[in-house]
């Protein structure tokens, strides 16, 4: 992920915490019978965000450190989880931050790990975690409203005309997450030297206002990138398309889980 890309969400920090979801309880259950954590462990978090994953594994009274890049995602971190002793917060890259090896019980990233090449981030995992400890990968995978097909198609149309030519790409077919995909990155993990690996995937649905959908994609690094005019002009074209077919719209959700473990 380029320095400019990440600290793109360092510019809506507030909506990016409003806005981007959180993960479902189910998800958390099958990572604490993966790996237990109680007041004795010690979990790392690789870009936190906002703190949308953290709160499920700090109840477990673990400690927590986490990595971030953006300077006010870290802020609103440090003041979201402040009554938490053993958290804190490392503002920088992943890829920079010096860290012990063979520390953390745990290392996470949720919607995140995507931004770290692949050949540093996995054998930087296994070097941080105990031996026997886990690695869970987790990302939401949006997709768009498929119950109101006409939307859909005004929507990508508006891509055509404002994001697909300020960006210099071709819109490509869209498609929902699948089970290939996600056993392709679970098994990603074995090249590095992991064991044990696991995957899961969950679905749920998010409907949204006209003005709370264009808030969202106000969230994204690539959105965030566009000239604010035109950007402008995208987000009210959009506002008007939803409100003209009803007011609202579904964003269905897969979430995929990887799982692997340091031998």
């Amino acid at each position: 992920m380029s320095a400019a890309s990440e600290s793109s969400f360092n510019t809506v920090a507030s909506d990016y915490d409003k806005y981007r979801p959180t993960y479902v309880a189910e998800l958390y259950r099958i990572i604490f019978g993966y790996m237990p954590l109680n007041e004795t462990s010690t979990a790392l978090e690789i870009g936190i965000g906002t703190g949308q994953a953290s709160a499920p594994i700090l109840s477990t009274g673990c400690s927590l450190t986490a990595v971030e890049y953006g300077d006010e995602l870290s802020a609103i971190c440090r003041e979201k989880f402040r009554n938490y002793p053993d958290f804190s917060v490392i503002t920088g890259r992943f890829e920079e931050v010096g860290l012990s090896e063979s520390t953390f019980d745990l290392v996470y990233s949720a919607t995140a790990f995507h931004w770290i090449p692949e050949d540093i981030g996995y054998p930087k995992v296994l070097s941080l975690l105990k031996k026997g400890g886990a690695f869970a990968r987790f990302a939401n995978r949006p997709y768009r409203d498929k119950g109101n097909t006409q939307l859909s198609c005004e929507i990508d149309e508006l891509y055509d005309r404002y994001y697909y030519p300020f960006h210099g790409k071709k819109r490509r077919p869209s498609a929902e997450f699948t089970e290939k995909q996600a056993s392709d990155i679970a098994e990603t993990a074995v090249k590095y030297g992991f064991t044990d690996i696991k995957y899961t995937l969950f679905r749920r649905t998010r409907t949204f206002s006209a003005d709370e959908y264009c808030k969202l994609l106000g969230t994204y690094s690539d959105h965030i990138a566009m000239d604010e005019d035109i950007r402008t002009a995208f987000f009210s074209e959009i506002k008007n398309a939803i409100d003209s077919h009803g007011g609202s719209i579904t964003i269905y959700d897969t979430i995929d889980l990887e799982l692997a473990r340091k031998p």
